[in-house]
C-alpha cells in the first residue's frame, strides 16, 4: 500500500488495516437471515445489495464477497444480482450438534475503498432425524413380591433434532402390570420410567416383554422402538407338592438288582433354589434301606437287593420332598412283591468229548443233567438244540441227556459248532436257560493239494543272471496241521533230451521256481515241465500242475551279413555299365539276425560312398541301385559301406564293403581293382606273375589254333570261307562241325587277384555276322565298337543271380549268354 509517494512497512500496513476494519464495524450492527437446513444448493437467502444500500454495479467494481468463520463455503454472493445464495445443502446437527440456536457468521467484504459488514445465518431445524434407543432390548429383572408403583428407570431415547422436533414423549405398549411415567431433566430433556401397577406372580408368567416408543413433535412426528423383557424373580412363597399322595406298585420277586420300582414326582412352583425339590425317606427301617434306594434328585426308587415273596411279600416307605427355602411335602409308597416263577431251570454237563475226528459216522459229544428248583408247572422243563446243526439230543436217564452226532462229520465244510443247549420251564412267564457247548472237529487227511492254477505260464528273459526267480507255483489244501502242508517237486520232463535238473528248480517250501544258468532265446524259445505238490499227510496225497517258461528274447545278436562276405579272399567286385539308367540294380545286401521279433528286423542304410548320391540302399530289402543316370565324369571305381542294423534295444548293426566298377561293355579289359591291403601284398605279386605266365601259355596257344585254322581253310574249297573280318586275338573261335548252327565267341576274365584258377565272368560275344554290303549296318542291330576297334552286337542280356545259402557257403555269378535269333 501506497501513500503520500512513500512506502509503509509490512507490519504498519496491517495495523492500519485493522483499524479500518474496527472503525467500519463499529456503526454497522449485523444483519440476521434465517435458511432451513437441508435446502437445496442455489437457494436464496438475501438481497444483500439491497441491505448494504448499494448498487449492483458497485458491487462488482468494489469486489465484493462473504468470508466465512470457518473452513466451509456455505454461502456465496452473485456479484450479477446481488442475491446471497447457498453454495451447498447445510446440515444443522453437522454444523451445531444440539446447540439451539444454530448461528453461522459471516462477513461481507467490499475492497476499494474497504469495508467489512457482519451478517448471521441462522440455521432452522427440520424434522430429519427419528429417535433412536442405544440397545434394541432391554431387560429389566424385577422380584414377585415387588409392590404397586414401584418405579424402574429405563433407558431413554436420543433425538439429534431440537426445540418440538426432539422427543416429546414415551409409550409402552398395553400391559396389566405396567405404564410408564416420562420425567423432565433440566436440561429439557425426557426420560421414561416403568411404573408396576400390579403385583407379579412368576409362577403365573415368568416374562413379560414390552415395547417402548418414543415420538417427538415434529410434522409428521417420528418414533423409534425399544423392546423392553421383564424377567419375574421368583420368590419362595410355594411348598413342593407331590402329584400323588400315595403310591401303591407291585414288584415281581425276581426283579433284578437295580430296576426301577417306581419314581415318585413333585413340583414346586417357584424358580431358581426355591424350585429345586430334593427327595428324602422320612422314616425308614434297617430291612427297607438295604433293599431300597431312593435317588435324592430324580425320586427313583430302585433295588439295591433281590426280593423274596416267601420272606416279606409287602413295604412301606414315606418319602419327603424339600425346597431350598425350607419348604417340604411328604407322600407315601406301599410296595407288594408278586410271587413269579423266578427260578430259572439249570443245566449240570457230566461229560465232553472234543475234537471229534471227521470222519467218525455217530459219536458221542456230551452227557448232561437239567434240573428246576421251582415246583408244579413252573419245574417242568423242555429241552432242545438248534435245527440247523448234525447234532441229536437222546433222553438216556430222567433229566439226563446225550448230545450225539447224526452223521460223519466234514471239518473242511466246518472246523468248529457252537452247540447251544436250551432249557424252558413252563410256569409264567416261562424261563429258560442256555449253554453252549464248542465241538471242535479233527481233522483226517481227506484232501488232496490243489493248484491255484492248472498251467502256469512263465516268461524269463534270456542272458538271465544265475538262480533268478522266475515265478511261483502255489497249491492249497483244505484239510490241517500236518495234512497241509505241501512240499513242491519238479517231475522228470517227458522229453528226456530237455536237461531240466540244469535249467530249473523248485522251493519245496514255497514253490518258487528258479532258473538255474542263463537261457538262450536262439537255443531254447520254451520247455514244459510239471511240478507235483504233495502233503505230509499219511498216506500222502498229491496233485500235479503244468509249468510252461517261455523264453524272452534279447537283442544280443548283432546282424551277420551273407553276402557279400567278409573273408580272407578278394573283395566282391559289381560290375555296372556306364549306360545304367536310375534305378540300375547294382547288388544286393543279404543279412540275417539270429534274435527273433523286432530284434531281427533289419533295416539298410548306405554309410559311406565313393561319391555320395550316385547310388542308393532301400532300407528294407537291402538292394543297392543307382540313384541317378550314370556320365562320363563319374569316377570308374567306387566303394560302399552298407550299415545293416536291427530294431533291437539297444540296436545292434554290422557294415558290407561294396566295390562297383564302371565300364562301358562288359568285353573291354577291367580296371585295375582297389589296391589289396598291406598283408596282401606278396598274394598279389603271386597273383600277377601267374596271370603273366597264363597270357604266355594263352598266347602261343592261340598262335596254335591260328594256325591250325588257316591250314584248314587253305585246304577248303573257296565257298566255303569263313567269315570275313579279323578275328580277335583275345576270343576263342568254337565254329566248326560242332552241335551249334552259328559260330559263338566267348571272353575269359579272371580275377587279377585270384590264388586259384576259377572263372570268374564268362560273357557271351556274338559272332560276326556275314554282311553282302561291308558299309551298312545290320537293321535291328546296333554296334559298338570295344577297345579293340571291333564291331560287335550290343544288344545283349545279362544275367546276374545271387545265390545264399545257410552255410555261408562263397557266392558265385555266373553269366549264361542267351542267342537272338
Amino acid at each position: 500500500m501506497e501513500a503520500g509517494g512513500e512506502r509503509f512497512p509490512k507490519q504498519r500496513q496491517v495495523l492500519i488495516l485493522f483499524l479500518l476494519l474496527r472503525v467500519t464495524l463499529a456503526g454497522w450492527e449485523p444483519r440476521r437471515y434465517s435458511v432451513m437446513e437441508e435446502t437445496e444448493r442455489g437457494s436464496f437467502v438475501a438481497n444483500v445489495a439491497k441491505d448494504l444500500g448499494v448498487g449492483v454495479e458497485e458491487l462488482a467494481a468494489r469486489e465484493a464477497r462473504v468470508v466465512s468463520e470457518d473452513k466451509e463455503q456455505g454461502l456465496q454472493l452473485d456479484l450479477q444480482t446481488g442475491l446471497l445464495i447457498l453454495n451447498e445443502k447445510l446440515d444443522r446437527e453437522e454444523l451445531c450438534g444440539p446447540t439451539e440456536p444454530c448461528v453461522l457468521y459471516f462477513q461481507v467484504l467490499l475492497k476499494k475503498p474497504l469495508a467489512v459488514f457482519r451478517a448471521e445465518l441462522l440455521v432452522g431445524d427440520i424434522n430429519d432425524h427419528s429417535p433412536e434407543f442405544p440397545e434394541g432390548e432391554m431387560t429389566l429383572k424385577i422380584p414377585e413380591n415387588s409392590p404397586p408403583g414401584t418405579v424402574f428407570p429405563l433407558k431413554k431415547a436420543q433425538d439429534w433434532d431440537v426445540g418440538n422436533n426432539c422427543i416429546q414423549n414415551y409409550y409402552i405398549s398395553p400391559s396389566s402390570h405396567f405404564h410408564v411415567s416420562v420425567q423432565n431433566r433440566g436440561d429439557g430433556r425426557k426420560y421414561p420410567e416403568l411404573v408396576i401397577d400390579k403385583e407379579l406372580d412368576r409362577e403365573e408368567q415368568p416374562e413379560l416383554r414390552l415395547t417402548l416408543t418414543a415420538t417427538d413433535g415434529g410434522s409428521p412426528p417420528r418414533s423409534g422402538t425399544a423392546q423392553v423383557r421383564v424377567v419375574v424373580l421368583d420368590v419362595n412363597d410355594n411348598a413342593p407338592e407331590f402329584e400323588q399322595r400315595r403310591y401303591e406298585v407291585q414288584v415281581p420277586e425276581n426283579s433284578r438288582v437295580g430296576s426301577l420300582v417306581v419314581r415318585v414326582s413333585a413340583r414346586d412352583l417357584d424358580a431358581g433354589t426355591y424350585g429345586e425339590i430334593s427327595y428324602s425317606l422320612f422314616y425308614s427301617s434297617q430291612e427297607i434301606s438295604k433293599t431300597f434306594e431312593l435317588s435324592r434328585l430324580s425320586g427313583e426308587v430302585r433295588l439295591i437287593k433281590a426280593l423274596d415273596f416267601e420272606a416279606i411279600s409287602s413295604y412301606e416307605l414315606d418319602v419327603e420332598a424339600s425346597d431350598g427355602g425350607g419348604l417340604s411335602g411328604k407322600c407315601s409308597v406301599s410296595i407288594k412283591v408278586v410271587d413269579v416263577n423266578d427260578n430259572a431251570p439249570e443245566i449240570a454237563i457230566s461229560s465232553l468229548t472234543s475234537p471229534i475226528p471227521e470222519n467218525s459216522p455217530e459219536a458221542e459229544v456230551a452227557l448232561f443233567r437239567i434240573r428246576d428248583r421251582d415246583s408244579g408247572d413252573n419245574g417242568k422243563m423242555v429241552c432242545s438244540i438248534q435245527d440247523d446243526l448234525p447234532f441229536l439230543l437222546k433222553p438216556s436217564a430222567e433229566n439226563f441227556y446225550t448230545l450225539v452226532t447224526e452223521g460223519a462229520l466234514d471239518r473242511e465244510s466246518r472246523a468248529e459248532y457252537n452247540v447251544t443247549i436250551t432249557v424252558t420251564d413252563l410256569g409264567t412267564p416261562r424261563l429258560n436257560t442256555e449253554h453252549t457247548i464248542t465241538v471242535r472237529v479233527s481233522d483226517v487227511n481227506d484232501n488232496a493239494p490243489t493248484f491255484t492254477h492248472t498251467s502256469y505260464t512263465l516268461y524269463v528273459r534270456e542272458n538271465n543272471s544265475p538262480a533268478l526267480h522266475i515265478g511261483s507255483v502255489s497249491a492249497t489244501d483244505r484239510d490241517s496241521g500236518p495234512n497241509a502242508q505241501v512240499t513242491y517237486s519238479l517231475l522228470p520232463p517227458q522229453d528226456a533230451r530237455l536237461p531240466l535238473a540244469s535249467l530249473v528248480s523248485v522251493s519245496a517250501d514255497h514253490g518258487q521256481l528258479f532258473a538255474l544258468r542263463a537261457l538262450d532265446h536262439e537255443a531254447l524259445q520254451a520247455f514244459e515241465f510239471r511240478v507235483r505238490a504233495a502233503d505230509a499227510g499219511s498216506p500222502a496225497l498229491s496233485s500235479e500242475a503244468l509249468v510252461r517258461v517261455l523264453v524272452l528274447d534279447d537283442n544280443d545278436n548283432a546282424p551277420s551279413v551273407l553276402y557279400p562276405r567278409h573273408n580272407g579272399s578278394a573283395p566282391c567286385t559289381e560290375l555296372v555299365p556306364r549306360a545304367a539308367e536310375a534305378g540300375y540294380l547294382v547288388s544286393k545286401v543279404v543279412a540275417v539276425d539270429g534274435d527273433s521279433g523286432q530284434n531281427a528286423w533289419l533295416s539298410y542304410q548306405l554309410l559311406k560312398a565313393t561319391e555320395p548320391g550316385l547310388f542308393g540302399v532301400w532300407a528294407h530289402n537291402g538292394e543297392v541301385r543307382t540313384a541317378r543316370r550314370l556320365s562320363e565324369r563319374d569316377a570308374p571305381r567306387h566303394r560302399l559301406v552298407v550299415l545293416v542294423r536291427d530294431n533291437g534295444e539297444p540296436p545292434r548293426s554290422a557294415t558290407a564293403t561294396l566295390h562297383v566298377l564302371l565300364v562301358d561293355g562288359f568285353s573291354q579289359p577291367y580296371l585295375p581293382l582297389p589296391e589289396a591291403a598291406p598283408a596282401r601284398a606278396q598274394a598279389d605279386s603271386l597273383t600277377v606273375s601267374l596271370v603273366v605266365a597264363l597270357a604266355a601259355v594263352s598266347s602261343l596257344f592261340l598262335l596254335s589254333v591260328l594256325l591250325f585254322v588257316a591250314l584248314r581253310l587253305c585246304a577248303r574249297p573257296r565257298a566255303a570261307s569263313g567269315p570275313e573280318g579279323h578275328f580277335p586275338g583275345h576270343l576263342v573261335d568254337v565254329s566248326g562241325t560242332g552241335t551249334l548252327s552259328q559260330s559263338y565267341q566267348y571272353e575269359v576274365c579272371l580275377t587279377g587277384d585270384s590264388e586259384s584258377n576259377e572263372f570268374r565272368f564268362l560273357k557271351p560275344v556274338f559272332p560276326n555276322l556275314l554282311v553282302q554290303d561291308p558299309g551298312r549296318k545290320t537293321e535291328g542291330n546296333p554296334t559298338f565298337h570295344n577297345s579293340l576297334g571291333m564291331k560287335q552286337i550290343d544288344k545283349t542280356t545279362q544275367l546276374q543271380a545271387y545265390a545264399t545259402s545257410h552255410n555261408k557257403e562263397k557266392m558265385t555269378r555266373r553269366f549264361q549268354p542267351q542267342l537272338q535269333r
